[in-house]
């Protein structure tokens, strides 16, 4: 579990998330919790802490950034997605 702040962004429990140490991803999985004040949460949104745990990962450590996303499925004829994409959302390790 990792306390974090988030910078940008929505972090959502069902999210994918890269964890970037000095700027290099270094994993990738999804986010196993998340909680705020020990509660859980479905979603944190920017400029709120928040404590998040990803999938068989134990080696946060301070100044990690943890990148959030969500892959989306275009149709073939690229017409649109299945669901609106943006751009990642962050949170950083306090």
């Amino acid at each position: 579990m990792a306390g974090c702040y988030v910078v940008d962004g929505i972090l959502k429990r069902d999210a994918q998330v890269r964890v970037l140490r000095d700027g290099v991803v270094i994993y990738t999985s999804k986010l196993s919790s998340l909680k705020r004040f020990k509660d859980d949460a479905s979603e944190v949104r920017t400029g709120f802490e928040c404590g998040a745990g990803v999938a068989n990962f134990n080696d946060v450590k301070v100044g990690d950034i943890l990148e959030c996303f969500t892959v989306t499925k275009m149709s073939r004829r690229g017409s649109k997605p299945d669901r609106a994409a943006g751009p990642p959302e962050r949170s950083r390790t306090a």
